[in-house]
């Protein structure tokens, strides 16, 4: 064993994680810039919702492409391509002038964040850690992301109170290139030759496509982006609309949360906050028990949680409850796929096969925040959709359950 992968913290660890923190902060900032945006051009809302939804759409384009190509290149050097979409997309998106342009852009921008983001970071962490810390390794790295989104966004409303969006958008640019100085502290998997690239990769890619786990943890992975994406886009807005009025009395309203509209907003950061310890958490459980098992708690958790919420009054008190509990499962189906890909089909591929799910997982998040500003124009509230996640995560609470976790040979 090597000296990079026989202890948990590594320097392919502490710089993944850093990595992480900016990239994810950076992503999870930008509903922060809607109002700034739509003000300035006098956009319709399902405008730059459409936007942010391509942006999740081009993330899971790019995810088994950035996959398939590190495996073949080298990580380190992905990674930088990314980066350097990530940065083209933010800067070219302070010119945009019109809707279209914006919504093109934020592909860019989602392909970038498929190359520096959870997928490519993921394989190279995972690659560098023993199996017996594997997997919370994982979870730490999961929980940096969770780290970023809780910094992103109110670092972005701050630097809104002195420059504009646009300027915001270099700053961030700026960020995100100054970040990749820690790339080269990332171990890079060894570049396989042309014909291992055409050997290996489509064999590993045939047997997954044939294998009806890889089918599985693919459907699962689905709802997952569905339910995150929703809450990411619309909860704010939905606890604005539906939740009863704060108490002048109550410890919400002494922490400055007076109205329904902060406490979406504090709603959203409450979730990011409980979600660094739920993803260690379950990464440390993934070490310990089958993590298909645990997928499939993960996701039934999920669908009580999301079914008392909505059969019961939305008060302050719930959507405190909702968050905390929610929270805590918020990425801790990440470190669980990702470490279950690695124990099925080895690490070699990692970054693909984990690309390809991440497509699901991206595909939910489209679906579910275009669905959420869809079904509210015709049914006048959230009620429809949220239903519609309970009924997915009870289905991928099912569908983890017949899944063989045992190693498969690929190569």
């Amino acid at each position: 064993m090597n000296k990079y992968n026989s202890s948990l913290i590594t320097p392919v660890l502490i710089a993944g994680s850093i990595i992480i923190i900016i990239t994810f902060g950076i992503r999870g900032s930008f509903g922060v810039f809607q109002i700034p945006i739509e003000n300035e051009f006098q956009w319709l809302r399902v405008e730059f919702s459409l936007a942010l939804a391509i942006q999740n759409l081009g993330w899971g384009i790019g995810a088994p492409i950035f996959g398939a190509l590190g495996e073949k290149f080298g990580d380190r050097k992905l990674i930088i391509a990314g980066a350097f979409c990530y940065v083209i997309g933010l800067v070219l998106s302070t010119f945009a002038q019109n809707a279209l342009t914006h919504q093109l852009l934020e592909f860019i921008i989602g392909f970038g964040i498929a190359g520096t983001g959870m997928g490519m970071i993921l394989a190279v962490v995972g690659r560098a850690s023993s199996e017996k810390n594997r997997s919370m390794a994982l979870g730490i790295v999961t929980a940096a992301g969770s780290v970023g989104q809780m910094i992103g966004a109110p670092a972005a409303q701050a630097l809104l109170n002195f420059y504009s969006w646009q300027q915001v958008f270099i700053i961030f640019a700026f960020s995100i290139a100054l970040v990749m100085l820690f790339v080269p502290l990332l171990k890079n998997n060894p570049v396989s030759t042309k014909k291992e690239i055409e050997i290996s990769l489509l064999k590993v890619l045939g047997n997954a496509f044939k294998d009806p786990n890889f089918s599985m943890i693919f459907l699962g992975f689905f709802a997952c982006g569905y339910q995150l994406a929703f809450v990411s886009a619309h909860f704010p807005a939905m606890i604005t609309e539906m939740c009863s009025a704060i108490s002048p009395t109550s410890l919400l309203n002494y922490l400055s949360v007076s109205n329904t509209s902060s406490l979406g907003a504090f709603a959203i950061a409450l979730i990011g906050f409980s979600n660094i310890f739920g993803t260690i958490y379950a990464g440390w459980l993934g070490q310990r028990f089958q993590k298909k098992y645990l997928l499939a708690g993960v996701y039934a958790l999920r669908t009580l949680i999301g079914l008392l919420f909505i059969i019961f009054p939305i008060t302050p008190l719930s959507v405190v409850l909702f968050s905390v509990f929610m929270g805590s499962l918020w990425l801790a189906t990440v470190p669980l796929t990702s470490g279950l890909i690695a124990h099925i089909y080895g690490l070699r591929y990692m970054g693909t096969l984990y690309g390809l799910v991440f497509f699901s997982h991206q595909l939910g998040s489209f679906l579910g925040v275009w669905m959420g500003g869809r079904l509210y124009d015709a049914t006048g509230d959230y009620t429809l959709v949220w239903w519609i996640g309970i009924g997915v995560s009870a289905f991928s609470t099912l569908i983890h359950l017949p899944i063989k976790e045992k190693k498969l040979q690929t190569v």
